[in-house]
């Protein structure tokens, strides 16, 4: 029996784990739930900080942060089909959150996500809050959630 590897999460330095981040977003969101790339890649990469998962050291999940003018957003949560379920996500909203927390500029300010419905209890596990209505964003219905550090 092949022992597991925990689930790792590192902040993304190279152009290298960029492009893997990129290829996890492109499989979840442009392929199994059919967004527009135009859509799913924005003028927020270059700002954003992106957060690659391992799981048994494979690539399995991403997500990245940014500031807006609203506070803190966390986006483009994407877990490949075959990692589901295994606790990559919980790995990556932590590792978010805790960067997040490190970072001096956030201090005080309100973190905020967009969340897809299915995604919603995991969001929960750490204290964000629904607020607002539902909405729709690519064809997917989405809530806003709202946590203040």
């Amino acid at each position: 029996m092949k022992e597991e590897k925990p689930i790792s999460v590192e902040k993304v330095q190279t152009k290298e784990q960029l492009d893997t981040v990129f290829g996890i977003r492109e499989e979840v969101f442009v392929i199994e739930q059919e967004v527009d790339p135009s859509e799913e890649y924005d003028e927020f990469e270059d700002i954003s900080l992106h957060f690659l998962a391992k799981s048994d050291g494979e690539p399995a999940g991403t997500a990245r942060w940014r500031f807006t003018d609203k506070g803190v957003k966390l986006e483009r949560f994407a877990v490949l089909k075959s990692k589901r379920g295994k606790g990559v996500g919980y790995a990556l909203v932590n590792a978010v959150v805790e960067d997040i927390k490190l970072n001096p500029d956030a201090k005080g300010k309100k973190l905020y996500l967009h969340a897809q419905l299915d995604a919603m209890p995991l969001y929960a596990k750490f204290g964000f809050r629904q607020v607002g209505d539902m909405f729709e964003e690519c064809n997917i219905k989405h809530f806003k959630m709202e946590l203040y550090l």
